[in-house]
């Protein structure tokens, strides 16, 4: 599930885009107050923004570079101004990529949904995903803390990639399950228990304590804060 803000004064064209995306399981907002896009972005910490140019008391480059100060979080420009130099001013001031309107909403979704990919669905190309002071080296198939490190099966890692790019929310058990039979891991209920209760021995084992924690009923998910051997 990702987080989509939306920051349009087009009402039509914003929910537009609200219910395309909801249709897709995409948890969406749609700012109403446009003084306060700082705020909302930050409380509701989204996985992409979709920025109209004008905008309300400040545009879009004013609010994207606002959000570039904190975050790097992959940010579209869905404006009118579709002219090349509208299209090179979005980028230069740190947007990802550009939907002129009026759009094809098939094709504005697939942009949406391809930056998402690249921004989040590690490859082979990426070394390692953190979470507070862990690291799961993904092309090592370990995972390091501190000065101390445990090597994973293949079950293990893939749970752990899974957890690792959720990070602070819950990953369904049937989901997990899910992943791991896509990449033909044949993996039922009680074998994933088996490998959830090795894993919390061997990340114990490095002193992340209660690192995996149990939504009942639900799933998985990782601690919230830092534990350690203290």
């Amino acid at each position: 599930m990702f987080n989509i803000m939306i920051v349009e004064d087009d009402l039509t064209i914003a929910r537009v885009l609200r219910d395309e995306l909801t249709k897709w399981q995409y948890e969406t907002k749609v700012v109403k107050d446009f003084n306060q896009v700082m705020e909302e972005f930050i409380a509701f910490k989204p996985q992409l923004v979709l920025m109209d140019i004008q905008l309300p008391y400040y545009n879009g480059y004013y609010w994207c570079q606002e959000i570039r100060k904190i975050s790097q979080v992959p940010l579209i420009f869905v404006s009118s101004r579709n002219e090349n130099m509208d299209i090179v001013m979005a980028i230069q001031m740190g947007g990802d990529d550009f939907i002129g309107k009026p759009f094809n909403l098939t094709v504005a979704i697939a942009k949406i949904q391809a930056l998402l990919r690249r921004t989040y669905s590690f490859s082979e190309m990426d070394h390692f995903l953190t979470y507070r002071k862990a690291a799961l080296k993904l092309g090592e198939s370990k995972i390091h803390y501190y000065d101390k490190e445990i090597e994973l099966t293949r079950n293990e890692l893939k749970i752990m990639e899974q957890l690792f790019i959720h990070k602070g929310e819950y990953v369904s058990r049937e989901s997990i399950m899910v992943k791991l039979w896509e990449d033909e891991s044949f993996i039922d209920d009680n074998t994933l228990s088996v490998n959830i209760t090795r894993l919390r021995k061997k990340l114990a084992s490095i002193g992340l304590k209660e690192f995996i924690l149990t939504k009942k009923g639900w799933g998985y998910g990782l601690t919230e804060g830092d534990r350690t051997n203290e």
